[in-house]
């Protein structure tokens, strides 16, 4: 019905000349905290910190952050949320907590649950919305609004323990899209239900003909083997050969950069891509702009999460990117633009001081705009190179780029070598490449982008070994850890027993 879709896009666009940019961030966020520390003032850990007290603060920016301790997953989980598995109310926020996600847990073996509340479903519900109405920045036709939005996530089947929902996010969130979205959702709610990721996806694959798609989101390895699979079934050349109107991917959970080249491959034509940051914990950021003229995703300042910022150096993480106890944060007002921070959440779901985990840059403080750069335990510094993920993601594109070659997954181990170090790549590709070819680039455009690096290559860093191995492998690992498919992610640092697990599962695998 092209009416609809022409009074949806008219609606877009007003939005669009009445939303103002990113002002007057610290009064947001002082709004927000003080809208937190409020309503959890009468909860176990209200009452523990004063936040009643701490609300007739001048500067109550200063008071929380001296009073409040910071936390990690381990620490607020079992000093607070655990209690709220428990069944507790009033715990970490008011009443009782009815849904967990589990997170895909890059960083540690076993998933996180993470508390997901009623406001914190409106807080993300409302930012989505927020997405969506930046699609009027590039004028599509009116009918495109009636067209079918495919979003590839977990299994929207959330278990119940007797006392409270678990499961991924999006089955969590799915289940509380507004009712005018369903029309447009795909693969809909009875596919989306699936468990199994081979059946979800064979699905996909059957209905595939019946939609016409124009929307894709995700995480990109996951949409690229569901392309594969719809182009391979039906003997196309890409998949506009099935999805003509497909104009628009947004990504997100991991950075697109290193997937770009083999990604495209599916495609007749490049895509709008837009970048979103939804993680467990909350939506924190989208592409509020159009592409070129954005330089980031832009920071949600008013939506239920209060965010702190602590510098990423060695005066506030440890040398495995543990968070020390004393480390300086800065809120908004103190931030520069260019230095990588942590990020500190405070939110509606009883989050407190809690580092998420994500290492973020300040590329616009006009704009609020931020770029993700890493995790805080996904980066590797043996001997003093500094290597970020965002080193990474680059040097593994650019050597998709220069050689031709499809890079689908990646990870990085550091070892022991002669007494010094190495840095073990495990590159998942099936192009015929030479794997000396592919260190000797890689190698070179390190040392090019990081100067860090650059000098251990002459020092303590001996060695660097590029394992070229199928991309299959990679899948094979998740598969085995019951990490098939949805939010799920390859850790691009190894480190510890996931390092040595995987070495073994590598041998097994090439046995």
């Amino acid at each position: 019905m092209v009416v609809l879709g022409s009074l949806f896009k008219r609606g877009l666009q007003l939005r669009i000349k009445l939303s103002v940019k990113a002002f007057a961030p610290v009064k947001q966020q002082e709004i927000v905290l003080r809208k937190l520390l409020n309503k959890a003032k009468d909860t176990e850990v209200g009452r523990y910190y004063g936040f009643a007290s701490m609300l007739k603060s001048p500067d109550i920016f200063s008071e929380y952050a001296r009073r409040v301790d910071l936390y990690d997953y381990n620490r607020i989980y079992e000093r607070w949320w655990s209690r709220s598995r428990e069944g507790y109310p009033n715990v970490a926020w008011p009443g009782t907590i009815k849904y967990f996600a589990l997170s895909s847990g890059t960083s540690e073996a076993s998933s996180k649950f993470i508390p997901v509340t009623a406001e914190m479903i409106k807080a993300m519900r409302s930012a989505s919305v927020k997405q969506i109405f930046t699609l009027a920045h590039y004028n599509f036709p009116s009918d495109y609004y009636e067209k079918g939005m495919l979003m590839l996530g977990g299994s929207t089947h959330l278990n119940f323990s007797g006392r409270y929902y678990y499961g991924d996010l999006s089955g969590i969130n799915t289940g509380k899209i507004p009712f005018w979205f369903e029309r447009f959702y795909k693969p809909g709610k009875a596919i989306s239900k699936l468990k199994d990721w081979d059946a979800k996806i064979n699905d996909i694959v059957k209905h595939a003909p019946e939609w016409d798609i124009w929307v894709i989101a995700g995480v990109p390895a996951w949409l690229q083997i569901m392309m594969e699979r719809i182009i391979e079934h039906y003997q196309l050349n890409n998949i506009h050969d099935m999805w003509p109107n497909l104009k628009v991917y947004a990504t997100g959970g991991v950075a697109f950069e290193p997937y770009k080249k083999s990604f495209e491959k599916l495609l007749s034509h490049p895509l709008i891509y837009f970048e979103t940051y939804l993680a467990s914990e909350g939506f924190i950021a989208y592409d509020a702009r159009p592409h070129d003229v954005r330089t980031g995703m832009r920071l949600i300042l008013n939506n239920g999460i209060y965010y702190e910022f602590v510098p990423f150096n060695a005066d506030n993480f440890d040398e495995d990117g543990g968070l020390k106890p004393h480390a300086s944060t800065y809120n908004v007002g103190q931030v520069t633009e260019g230095v990588d921070y942590a990020i500190l959440l405070s939110t509606v779901s009883g989050a407190w001081r809690y580092l998420i985990g994500d290492t973020i840059r300040f590329t616009s403080l006009e704009h609020m705009e931020i770029k993700i750069t890493g995790r805080t335990k996904h980066y590797i510094s043996l001997c003093g190179e500094h290597l970020s993920v965002e080193n990474m993601n680059h040097a593994v594109a650019h050597v998709a780029e220069q050689l031709n070659m499809e890079i689908k997954e990646f990870t990085l181990i550091g070892e022991p070598y002669d007494n010094l170090f190495a840095h073990h790549w495990y590159i998942g590709s099936d192009s015929p490449v030479d794997a000396a070819t592919v260190k000797d680039l890689l190698d070179k455009t390190l040392c090019e982008i990081n100067d860090d690096y650059a000098v251990e290559r002459r020092h303590a860093l001996k060695e660097v070994i590029v394992e070229l191995v199928p991309t299959k492998i990679f899948t094979s690992w998740l598969a085995a850890k019951g990490k098939l498919g949805g939010q799920h992610k390859f850790p691009r640092v190894l480190k510890g027993a996931q390092a040595e697990e995987w070495r073994s599962f590598i041998l097994q695998e090439q046995s």
